[in-house]
């Protein structure tokens, strides 16, 4: 099985828990029950921070999930200690053992809807049934607990998750506040987000630190990280990587047409001006309608060794070319209508933070103002002299 069918595999899965039963039904079928249960605890045990309770048991904690599906109960086995793993079948002696329906798991854990904890579970505590057992319970209800909840309840605090994971988005930089207020009415649809720029320079097990928080703050989307160097230790479940040169206008021609369309395209690559701005012009097509494109560290805009400059409104700068954007968001009221940029009419708006904007994709097609609103400012004598009407005096 290859990483691409797997991801696949996985996004299927996520369009299928916001819809029916059914469709949950159609999709384990076509995937597999074994291979479905093995997607829905991976991302539980993903979001679970096992280690936090469990890092220091010398014995792993062992937890054994019964998911009723068409095909029969499948059983799935996470152990939990200094190493977390899960892995297909049953376990010998389980401390815990937690059982629910194969439906209902994929519409906790991938739907769009939130569930109450605990509900849909059924929990059979086994050390509560040996007195000389008991004294482990103590240890597996936090174990069982952070998985319970991992299906349940999404951590909305990006700073935390920002620190947890690696990125420089909360601490060298303050973005987190920012991509709250503008990603949080996307965070629980279906998404395809690229990410430009994965980190740890060449060594391929280092950086992926955005990714992983991107995939905690996005409990349904499917994560595509690009990077020149091979990131491939770095691929996870709903998390791909992509090797490439994104100064090549063929390789990002390629990333639209093979990966997109994308709900959300995030630059944190290179930082130069040329980059920045091809970057753009290529990709910002395959962004759907609704969605968002996100350029950081603009503050490279203004160093010349990025390609930037003192002049302020140069075009040929990552921020001279994202200020033409905004003058295009005017470009049925402008006089200069031929010369509005040719992403005018799909670009709904723009939003400056420090070294951070965002641009909305939609429709940009309102029609200019009422041809009778002058287009010179008048005179107050010349304005006495119109026959504005009923209504329109401006009283």
């Amino acid at each position: 099985m290859t990483t691409e069918t797997a991801h696949q595999q996985v996004r299927r899965l996520i369009l299928a828990a916001g819809g029916s039963g059914e469709q949950i039904a159609v999709a384990a079928a076509e995937i597999g029950a074994g291979r479905t249960v093995e997607i829905l605890v991976d991302e539980m045990v993903a979001r679970a921070d096992l280690t936090e309770v469990a890092g220091t048991q010398t014995t792993p904690i062992v937890v054994q999930f019964e998911v009723a599906s068409a095909d029969g109960t499948v059983r799935h086995t996470v152990h939990a200690g200094k190493v977390v793993e899960h892995r297909p079948g049953a376990a010998e002696e389980p401390h815990a053992t937690v059982a629910t329906s194969l439906e209902w798991l994929a519409q906790a854990v991938y739907g769009p809807h939130a569930m109450k904890d605990g509900q849909g579970f059924a929990i059979h505590w086994h050390d509560l049934e040996t007195p000389e057992r008991l004294g482990t319970a103590m240890h597996v209800f936090p174990v069982v607990r952070r998985l319970v909840r991992a299906a349940t309840h999404h951590p909305v605090d990006l700073g935390e998750l920002s620190l947890r994971q690696g990125s420089d988005k909360w601490g060298l930089h303050y973005y987190t506040p920012h991509y709250e207020r503008h990603f949080g009415p996307l965070r629980h649809r279906p998404l395809v987000v690229l990410e430009l720029g994965i980190g740890g320079f060449g060594n391929p097990a280092s950086g992926g630190g955005s990714l992983r928080m991107w995939k905690r703050f996005f409990p349904r989307a499917v994560f595509y990280g690009v990077d020149i160097f091979d990131k491939a230790p770095l691929r996870e479940q709903r998390i791909h990587t992509v090797a490439g040169d994104l100064s090549n206008p063929d390789f990002l021609a390629s990333l639209g047409a093979d990966l997109g369309p994308f709900d959300v395209v995030i630059d944190d690559a290179s930082h130069r001006s040329a980059d920045v701005i091809g970057a753009f012009q290529t990709l910002f097509p395959y962004v759907r309608s609704g969605g968002l494109y996100v350029v950081e560290d603009l503050q490279t805009s203004y160093w010349p060794g990025y390609g930037g400059g003192t002049r302020l409104d140069d075009p040929a700068t990552s921020m001279g070319f994202l200020k033409t954007l905004v003058d295009d968001l005017a470009h049925e009221e402008r006089c200069d209508a031929g010369a509005a940029g040719r992403f005018a009419e799909s670009i709904s708006g723009v939003h400056f933070h420090r070294s951070l904007a965002f641009i909305e994709k939609g429709v940009n097609r309102e029609g200019p103002s009422p041809s009778w609103i002058p287009r010179q400012l008048m005179t107050y004598e010349e304005m006495a002299a119109v026959d504005w009407g009923e209504g329109l005096s401006g009283e």
